[in-house]
């Protein structure tokens, strides 16, 4: 059996993926566990359905790849798509990273195995003091970088690390999600990476098919996920 109890999911950039990387992950660890539930510390940006309800497009992308299939816990939902500081200023709130902490450790209560999404990239600041990447030094799961391939990745990529490893925390693999639109040169851009990245390559999610690209204001669908789960592998 698997023995993994969760990881900590960054990105490169904003945008490259790591909401379908991270629900992929959590359909992954489902095979190992009975309860794995996916957690953001704070999201930006909400839409209306049908039915008037305010919703968040990663919220509901790992509600419906979590089981059991329940709202996922985030402690501050930001209407607003900005950076989420600078969203929670212009509304009067301060982000405080024991709020994160806390809903963090309460979701992991309630499962076997949690998987927890950032916010844009690793340095995001979530107050005038403090940025997500203490909040990844807190909670301690092992990190998964998400790659979006795109022209400036490389440099993207090999800084992220170098900010990864700074701080000291543990990175177990990284995976490479092509986006909508495959670049030039991917696979040599993907070598290039590898030979770089002394981390394990974990896998190249393609671009998805018509059917199962992700439309505005909604979630990524199950087969999008089951998708990207068959090109990934857990570390």
């Amino acid at each position: 059996m698997n023995g993994h109890t969760g990881f900590f999911v960054t990105g490169t950039d904003t945008e490259v993926g790591k909401t379908l990387v991270s629900g992929a992950l959590i359909l992954k660890l489902r095979a190992h566990h009975q309860r794995v539930l996916g957690f953001k510390p704070v999201v930006a940006g909400t839409y209306q359905d049908a039915g008037g309800q305010t919703l968040n497009e990663d919220l509901e992308t790992l509600r419906i790849a979590s089981h059991p299939s329940t709202e996922v816990n985030c402690p501050y939902i930001l209407n607003d798509p900005a950076a989420p500081h600078l969203v929670a200023r212009s509304a009067g709130i301060s982000l405080d990273m024991g709020i994160m902490i806390d809903a963090f450790t309460e979701a992991k209560k309630q499962c076997d195995a949690v998987v927890v999404e950032g916010a844009g990239g690793l340095l995001i600041p979530i107050n005038d003091h403090e940025d997500l990447s203490h909040f990844a030094q807190q909670i301690n799961l092992p990190v998964i970088l998400v790659v979006g391939m795109k022209l400036g990745c490389i440099n993207h990529a090999l800084l992220t690390l170098e900010a990864l490893k700074a701080r000291r925390l543990n990175v177990l693999g990284w995976v490479a999600n092509a986006l909508a639109q495959e670049m030039h040169l991917l696979p040599e851009n993907i070598e290039t990476l590898r030979s770089r990245i002394p981390i394990p390559f974990l896998g190249l999610i393609p671009p998805l098919p018509p059917e199962l690209q992700k439309q505005n204001n909604s979630p990524y669908s199950m087969g999008a996920l089951q998708f990207a789960a068959e090109h990934i592998q857990l570390p």
